[in-house]
C-alpha cells in the first residue's frame, strides 16, 4: 500500500501507541482520523499532528456509526482501520466481577468488532483495504491477575484470524499487532503518559511496525506481528 493520501481511521489515537502511529502515518502523507473519548484532548493532539480528530467512544455502537458516517461524507471510503482503542484493569481471579468483563469487553472486543464490521462493509465494495487490530502478548499468554484483560485479547486474536479468512477473497488484508510492555497512558486513571523506561519498548517501535506492515505490497500481508522488549529485566 502507498500511504500517500491513504484514508486511515485510528481509534484510541490521542495518546501512547495510537498517537505515535498517527504521527508516523501523517508524516508519510496519509489522511488520518484519530478518535478518543476526551474531545478536548483529541482536538489538541489532532492539531499537533496535523490530522483530523473526532471524539468517539467505541464501546457505544451509536458513536461508531456516527464516526463512519463522517468518514463517508469526508472521504467516500476507507483504506485502513487500526483498532487501537483498549482498556484494562487487573484483579485476582477470586475478585473478578461481571462488571469487569462488561467494561473491558465492550471496548476491547465488541467495539473492535463493530468498527471492523463497518470497515469491512466499505472495503468489500472497493475490493481493497487493511485492518490492523492492536492486541497484546497477553492474547497468547496469560499472566497473574490478567483474567479479564487477557480473555479480551485472546478473543481479539480469535476474531482477527476469522476476519483474515473471510476478507482475503475481497483483497482485504488483516493483521494482529501484539506488543509486550510499553509505558503509555494505558491503565492510568487520569490518562497521563507514563515515563519511558530503559529496557522497555517505546510507542515508536510499534508505529514503525505498523508502517512496515501497511507499506508491504498488497499481494501479501503479515497476519501477526509480536513486538517484544529485548531485555525488560
Amino acid at each position: 500500500m502507498t500511504l500517500e493520501n491513504a484514508r486511515i481511521l485510528l481509534t484510541g489515537g490521542s495518546s501512547g501507541l495510537g498517537k505515535a502511529m498517527a504521527q508516523a502515518l501523517a508524516s508519510r502523507g496519509a489522511k488520518v482520523l484519530i478518535t478518543g473519548r476526551d474531545a478536548e484532548k483529541v482536538a489538541r493532539v489532532a492539531d499537533e499532528i496535523g490530522c483530523w480528530g473526532m471524539a468517539s467512544d467505541v464501546s457505544k455502537e451509536e458513536d461508531i456509526l456516527a464516526l463512519y458516517e463522517a468518514v463517508d461524507t469526508a472521504w467516500g471510503g476507507l483504506d485502513v482501520l487500526i483498532n487501537n482503542a483498549g482498556i484494562g484493569f487487573f484483579h485476582p481471579m477470586d475478585e473478578v466481577e461481571e462488571a469487569h468483563f462488561e467494561a473491558i469487553f465492550k471496548t476491547n472486543v465488541y467495539g473492535a468488532a463493530l468498527a471492523g464490521r463497518e470497515a469491512a462493509r466499505r472495503m468489500k465494495t472497493q475490493s481493497s483495504g487493511h485492518i490492523i487490530n492492536v492486541g497484546s502478548t497477553a492474547g497468547s499468554r496469560g499472566f497473574k491477575n490478567g483474567t479479564v484483560y487477557a480473555a479480551s485479547k485472546f478473543a481479539l486474536k480469535g476474531m482477527t484470524q476469522c476476519w483474515m479468512h473471510e476478507l482475503r477473497p475481497h483483497n482485504i488484508r488483516v493483521t494482529l499487532l501484539s506488543p509486550s510492555g510499553v509505558p503509555t497512558a494505558f491503565n492510568v486513571e487520569d490518562r497521563s503518559e507514563k515515563p519511558l523506561k530503559d529496557g522497555l519498548l517505546t510507542p515508536k517501535e510499534l508505529a514503525d511496525a505498523v508502517v512496515s506492515v501497511l507499506e508491504m505490497d498488497d499481494r501479501g500481508f503479515i497476519p501477526e506481528v509480536e513486538v517484544w522488549a529485548t531485555n525488560p529485566f
